[in-house]
Parts: C-alpha cells; structure tokens; sequence
C-alpha cells in the first residue's frame, strides 16, 4: 500500500489515506485518461467543471417533516463537505472526483425495477418512489470504513414502506441493490478496481428495520449526483459502503447476495460491515474516527460507538460472533 503524508513531514498518516497499490494503479491509469480527453478540447474541460455540481433538477427543495426520534443532535457536517468528499468510484477515485466529474450522470428520467421473490414484482419512477410514503429528514451519523465520518440530514422515508407494498414471498430473506453501470454517464467505469455493476445488500430483516433508509434528499434538497442521485440507501449503523448510490434495481433473494468490496477483498470487507471499534480492519484500527470539517493536527479523533452509536439494531445479530461476521 502507499501512504501520503504532508509536504514537511509533520502530520502522520490518516487511515483514509491509506491507498491500496491497486487502487492507487488504477487512479493513476484513470487521471491519465481524463488528461487526454482533456487535451482535444480545453473548452470542453472548463465547461464540465462549472458543470461539477450540476443536479437535474437543480437544487430542488424537498418538503420533509423532521423526525427527532431518529436523529442526532450533534453538529450537522457542512453541505460544501459533504458534497465534495465523497467515494463513488463510479466517477473517479479520489475524494473530489465524485463532484468533478458526476455532472454526467442523467437523474431523470430514472427507473427502479423491483423483481425477485416478492408478490409484486413492479418498475417505479423516481416520481412514484417519491411519492410512495411520507418524506422525513432523519439527521444519521455516517461512519466510513476508512476511519472517517459525517453528519448528514437525509430525506427518504424507511425501506420497510418500500418493502410491505412489493410484498415479498416466504422465500425471501435477503435484499440485493444494485447500481446503474452505464459508461456513457460513469467515467470512472473505465477502472478496474470493481467488478461493476456495483452490488450491495441486506439480510430482509435488516432492511425491515425502521433506521434504513431509502433516500432521495439531503439538506433539504434532492440528492446532488455526486451522493448518489437520484434514489439511494442509508444504513447509518454499517459502514458507508453498504448504502448502494444511483440504484437501478432491488432484488429479493433467498441467498446472500454478492456484494462488491466481498468478492473483491473478502478478508477486508464482510458481509456485514457492521461499524464495530473492537474488529479492526487488517490495515488500520476502527477504534477511533476522524469527523470531516474537524480537522488539524491538533484535534482529538472521535471514539467510534459500537453500531455507530444505534444499539437499538443489536437484537439483529444477537448470538452471532460478531468477529467472523463482520
């Protein structure tokens, strides 16, 4: 793996800087991709970044009752930050990629197709996916597996609404996601760091739990492409990479889905990716995590709370050895 550091030395290494050789590789091959679609048209660059935060449609405000019950009360993470640290490979791998670079993707008109073992098989549009229950904006912490988090006031409404009106069978028991892979609107496809399309998933009853949240907003407004416009999920107990972006497709299944960063890097990435301080990742410690907009030398990490400070999920895996189920 290769480390960054600060110019003079000083600072020591951020776990979230910690690249793998991989990963670094293909950065590498993908800048220098972008560098030479640059070159045929200086223009065209300087237009896609005034475009880098472009959302269809833009800026649209969300009308969402609050729910306190659900939220914490700590210090919300600046939208600017928010919005412009963020890891969805689909569109680079660098943490500024993601708002350079996702101005591309097509938000609308978008489509969700719900199939599998359920009663109801359906394909909704945003539209429909919108209106289906009430909108609240629930205030989740998110917990990065690299060591770092947020505060963010999302809009959505619980999965388990989504979930009652498809109806699934006896048979199923696990809920599959998976996002649009379309290179035409994801550059960052080019890479290989990922079988693609990107596939996440949830035991039933962990989908069923009131805390996941199926999203379309944040801040108040529709989610910025660059988070995961225009239809996502929110698991604030997991760590963040088991929240799919730009869904496409929800699936139930009776086995367990095969998920991205498991078949990529199974002894790194379970299946349940529960954010747990006393299982460490094999590179870095998960005891302690760094809050974006916190930052400075000088500033104390943050403890990391067993299930991201929700214990009310821990009847979910109650008798299970949460050291070979991570």
């Amino acid at each position: 793996m290769l480390i960054k550091s600060s110019r003079d030395g000083a600072n020591p290494p951020l776990s979230s800087e910690i690249t793998p050789r991989e990963v670094y590789e293909e950065r590498r091959k993908f800048i220098a991709r972008m560098a030479v679609g640059a070159a045929a048209g200086s223009a065209l660059w300087e237009m896609a970044n005034r475009e880098a935060f472009a959302q269809a449609p833009a800026a649209q405000k969300l009308a969402a009752k609050a729910n306190p019950t659900f939220s914490t009360t700590e210090p919300r993470t600046a939208f600017k930050d928010a919005t412009n640290y963020n890891n969805y490979y689909e569109f680079g791998l660098d943490k500024g990629d993601p708002a350079e670079n996702a101005h591309t993707l097509r938000p609308r008109p978008w489509t969700v197709s719900i199939e599998g073992e359920v009663k109801k098989p359906m394909r909704l549009d945003i539209d429909s996916l919108v209106k289906l229950a009430p909108l609240e904006e629930r205030v989740y912490r998110l917990r990065c597996v690299e060591g770092w988090s947020m505060v963010i006031p999302w809009v959505g409404y619980s999965l388990s609404n989504l979930i009652k009106h498809v109806e699934p069978t006896g048979n199923a028991k696990y809920v599959e996601f998976t996002t649009l892979a379309d290179p035409k609107q994801m550059p960052g496809l080019r890479s290989g760091v990922l079988d693609w399309p990107y596939v996440e998933g949830l035991r039933l009853d962990e989908a069923m739990h009131p805390l996941a949240l199926l999203t379309v907003g944040m801040y108040g407004q529709v989610l910025p492409n660059q988070n995961g416009a225009p239809v996502r999920v929110v698991v604030p107990w997991k760590y963040g990479f088991k929240s799919a972006k730009s869904i496409v497709r929800i699936r139930f299944t009776r086995d367990q889905p095969k998920t991205a960063w498991n078949v990529s890097a199974p002894s790194e990435y379970g299946f349940y990716s529960n954010v747990n301080p006393k299982v460490d990742h094999p590179r870095w410690s998960q005891a302690s995590e760094r809050r974006i907009g916190e930052d400075g030398f000088f500033k104390k990490k943050r403890e990391t709370l067993m299930f991201n400070g929700y214990p009310e999920v821990a009847s979910l895996y109650a008798g299970m050895d949460l050291k070979k189920f991570f």
